[in-house]
């Protein structure tokens, strides 16, 4: 493989456009170029606008260019050989409007992320897609999302209210202002006279409304949503319902204005499990007429999957998939007795149904989430499970409900007469909308595709389905618009392009091509890694719980750039393979914080920490590695030069000195080898001392961040503090002979030394089996990190806001509240579940608890903020907006490091959760 330089005359336009938005790295331009779906073209750059100014400044230029937000679509059309431009980083604003019914969004804006703005009102958007904790309001519109609920009734299309649309020219019209038809006609005369004569040409035709009506009855992304033609009369809005759904080709939207939806807090949930797929499917009309607010299809090879999922409960466990399939009910109400009736109506059908085994529905919140993180991790999981080097294909398709049963059979043909195994059909069944996947080497199968596609094509069609019912068109369903349509509203989708775009810049060859092979061009190649890379179908669920993804590189980034590595050896271009591993070291390792967050979101549990753990310890040179074991066995003289070494530095006047010294010790030794003191970073902290107790309750362990970092403002800290707690309980600790010298292992781990790493987890195993009387006495640490790591280590450690919450605070009387106060949740906090000890020990002593708008990890990450305070500073930017903007009595975390980042980030002093838990109940 050869990548192709930029054109230096697209960069010098740009430029003259807008200055400095321009990243023209390999590593930008590659790790941009992959999306979930599986096409991948190089862009020429990467361009970063940083507002809508900028944006119009750049379709001025009149330079092709693709919107990029989320990258979760599955179609193409988040890829672009020309100019990419990231809409994600700069256009994140939420604005919950009139109590919730209404919210403004920009297309940077997480969908989930809205919702959580949205639940204290009672509200949700309509939209309801499974990736919704990963795709943004950009592809939420682009694509005119639906979703699990929302059919064709609350999808993107009938709940906008307005938007703010930037058009190739660089006009900029809100459709929601009064004057917003007259500044059309006035700016964009021809565009606004074209659209009222489409709008005309379309109603005067009787068959192009019959086709529309039909067409549209169904959830439809294919081609441009001409029903906008129909549904509005004036030009603003059938723009604005004309550029749902035209995936960035009609122009860019700067933000949206949407009504809500209720948020049925009740709901009834049951999994329906069929002998065969044909029954289930046969099933359909009578379940439809039930109304549930959703019927999910799971088909046998959607089960054997979800067998293993760790949340599957004991049906999916002890069924023995053969041919079985199985529909996901919920129905969902805003009142008791609402939902009763429908739990009673349920009651009378599911006996009616050839089910194979017994069903009943369920109102049990635990299990319902379970059913739910199942099925929303469907796609991700089985193409996480597919063959190494093959491509997951997932196609999506909608007919009415009656001709289900008969395309899931010819479905099912499909895959054997093409020579397709594991293929796996789920989807949404209540609206005909049916998801399924192929397993794909397009090296040497690529005529295969064609076939099948063509042949999957004719089934669809022919059942008056539509090609393309949720993903959108992109590039893969772009050369068989005009066979869905016809000729006649293919000519108006044709006119709509050249009225908005007249240049063709936008997205070029997605929704409309003129090649009829455009499906099958530029095509992803699977190249074989290693186990966390070659797991990964690049969705992009990790990417909004990364702290780095505003700095450097998230961890499909970081993913895919090893893919491109591999490639471009395998290619023999070892000069772009040299360049990629250069700019990998700081953008991929030295900015990671491996707090595994990216673990959570991934359906496949990748842990893209744990790979750059591993590349970290292949950097190692032997002196590296003897000197972090050396470390290991002498960690309680190393704590105590650390904690000297800030003691001195805080004393130095000016504080400019111990700065000054430390950017020279990092200019020469680099910044992985040498910290950068700051005036901000408190002294040395406290030395933990054995407190010898051989009846204790508890083995206490303090954490050595006690010892390196002293509290804030002059507080106890939370080694004090833990001890107070427990005494004023009447618990007993014991902490150990050996404590001063003891650790988690994080510092070693975090950092690849594997074999410190395992001589301090062999001294903590040791030390433990004798204070804890062989595992008999119950072992707390007080940081969340700690925890963790005595957690990876194999042992059973228990967190001190945990014990302290189940067994302190029912013994401990709080004397003094706080009116409000501020938590921040770490990434360990929510590794270990430790969520609801948390808000048990802080709604304890406030009135109002709040965890800030923006909250993520803060990627202090042990000494990652020491060695580059930009990846902290970039973490915590949203969150400590949100803190400032506040009016808090107080601020809490649960890790020192972390109270560090935050105090930094905001300005606030942030205490450990106990210290104010002891403060509260001081006598």
């Amino acid at each position: 493989m050869t990548l192709i330089a930029p054109d230096p005359a697209v960069l010098a336009r740009v430029e003259a456009a807008v200055p400095g938005i321009a990243r023209t790295r390999a590593s930008d331009r590659l790790g941009l170029a992959h999306d979930a779906s599986h096409y991948l073209l190089t862009p020429q750059a990467v361009l970063v606008p940083e507002s809508v100014e900028q944006v119009a400044a750049l379709l001025r230029a009149g330079l092709p260019l693709t919107f990029r937000s989320g990258g979760t679509s599955l179609s193409g059309q988040a890829v672009s050989e020309h100019l990419l431009v990231d809409t994600r980083r700069h256009f994140r604003s939420i604005e919950v409007l009139d109590g919730g019914a209404r919210v403004r969004v920009q297309p940077g804006a997480v969908l989930r992320q809205v919702n959580a703005r949205l639940a204290p009102y009672g509200r949700k958007l309509g939209p309801d897609p499974a990736s919704e904790s990963a795709c943004t309001i950009g592809g939420v519109v682009a694509n005119n999302s639906s979703g699990m609920t929302c059919g064709t009734h609350a999808n993107t299309y009938r709940t906008l209210e307005s938007m703010t649309i930037v058009l190739p020219s660089g006009t900029v019209i809100d459709t929601g202002a009064p004057d917003a038809d007259e500044r059309l006609r006035t700016l964009e005369p021809a565009l606004a006279e074209g659209l009222a004569r489409l709008r005309d040409r379309v109603r005067n035709n009787p068959d192009s409304v019959r086709r529309i009506q039909a067409q549209f009855s169904l959830k439809n992304t294919m081609g441009y949503g001409l029903n906008s033609l129909l549904d509005h009369d004036t030009p603003a809005q059938i723009l604005a319902h004309l550029v749902i759904g035209s995936e960035g080709t009609l122009g860019f939207v700067a933000e949206a204005v949407f009504r809500t939806v209720p948020a049925h807090p009740l709901a009834a949930t049951g999994l329906l499990v069929f002998p065969t797929l044909h029954a289930a499917m046969a099933a359909m009309p009578h379940l439809v007429e039930a109304d549930p607010a959703a019927v999910e299809l799971l088909d046998a090879e959607s089960l054997r999957v979800a067998r293993t999922d760790a949340e599957a409960g004991e049906l999916l466990r002890s069924l023995d998939v053969a041919g079985h399939a199985a529909l996901l009910v919920e129905w969902q109400e805003s009142e008791e007795d609402l939902l009763a009736g429908r739990e009673r109506a349920a009651g009378e059908l599911l006996p009616e149904l050839e089910l194979a085994v017994p069903a009943a529905l369920s109102r049990d919140a635990g299990g319902r989430a379970a059913l739910w993180h199942i099925r929303k991790g469907l796609y991700a999981s089985v193409a996480g499970a597919r063959p190494s080097g093959t491509t997951a294909l997932l196609e999506d398709v909608a007919v009415p409900v009656p001709a289900l049963a008969g395309l899931c059979d010819e479905l099912t043909a499909l895959f054997a007469r093409h020579r397709y195994e594991r293929s796996v059909i789920f989807g949404h069944a209540k609206d005909g909308n049916l998801h399924f996947m192929l397993n794909e080497r397009f090296d040497t199968e690529l005529e295969r595709y064609a076939a099948f596609t063509e042949d999957m094509v004719e089934a669809v069609l022919s059942r008056g389905g539509t090609l393309k019912a949720e993903h959108g068109t992109g590039r893969v369903m772009a050369p068989f618009v005009r066979r869905q349509y016809g000729d006649e509203l293919y000519e108006v989708m044709r006119e709509v392009k050249r009225l908005c775009d007249p240049a063709g810049t936008l997205n070029p060859g997605v929704v409309l091509t003129d090649r009829d092979d455009a499906h099958l061009r530029d095509l992803k190649a699977v190249v074989t890694v290693e186990p966390e890379v070659d797991r990964c179908v690049e969705c992009g669920y990790c990417e909004p719980v990364c702290p780095s993804r505003d700095l450097t590189t998230t961890p499909r980034q970081r993913i895919v750039l090893r893919r491109e590595q591999a490639a471009a050896r395998a290619a023999g271009d070892h000069e772009l393979a040299r360049e990629l591993e250069a700019e990998y070291g700081y953008d991929a390792l030295d900015t990671c914080a491996v707090d595994g967050m990216c673990a959570t979101a991934c359906p496949v549990l990748i842990n893209t920490g744990d790979l750059t753990k591993r590349l970290r310890a292949e950097r190692h040179g032997r002196a590296a590695r003897q000197g972090w074991k050396s470390a290991a066995r002498h960690w309680d003289g190393i704590t105590r030069a650390m904690n000297a070494a800030l003691d001195t530095a805080a004393a130095a006047t000016p504080p400019a000195l111990p700065e000054a010294a430390a950017r020279a010790a990092r200019a020469v030794a680099g910044p992985e080898a040498v910290p950068q003191w700051s005036r901000d970073l408190p002294r040395g902290g406290m030395r933990r001392r054995p407190l010898p107790d051989p009846g204790a309750d508890v083995v206490y362990l303090p954490s050595c961040l006690n010892t390196m970092f002293a509290p804030a403002d002059g507080g106890p800290g939370v080694m004090i503090a833990f001890a107070r707690l427990a005494r004023r309980a009447g618990v007993r600790l014991h902490v150990p002979e050996e404590i001063g010298g003891l650790c988690c292992g994080t510092p070693w781990s975090s950092k690849g030394f594997t074999g410190g790493h395992e001589v301090m987890a062999g001294r903590v195993r040791a030390a433990l089996l004798k204070a804890t009387d062989g595992g008999r006495v119950p072992v707390v640490s007080d940081a969340a990190s700690c925890t963790e790591g005595f957690q990876r280590i194999g042992l059973n450690v228990t967190d001190a806001v945990a014990y302290t919450a189940e067994h302190l605070l029912p013994r401990l009387t709080v004397e003094r509240r706080l009116p409000t106060l501020a938590v921040h949740p770490t990434c360990s906090s929510t590794h270990l579940g430790l969520d609801a000890a948390i808000t048990a020990v802080a709604r304890a002593i406030a009135d109002e608890v709040t965890v800030p708008e923006g909250w993520q990890c803060c990627a202090f990450a042990g000494d990652r903020g020491l060695l580059h305070p930009e990846l902290t500073a970039s973490a915590t930017r949203a969150e400590a907006a949100a803190v400032r903007a506040g009016n808090f009595a107080a601020h809490a975390s649960v890790n020192r490091t972390c109270e560090l980042g935050l105090t930094r980030a905001t300005g606030e002093p942030y205490h450990h959760l106990l210290e104010l838990l002891d403060q509260a109940t001081t006598p």
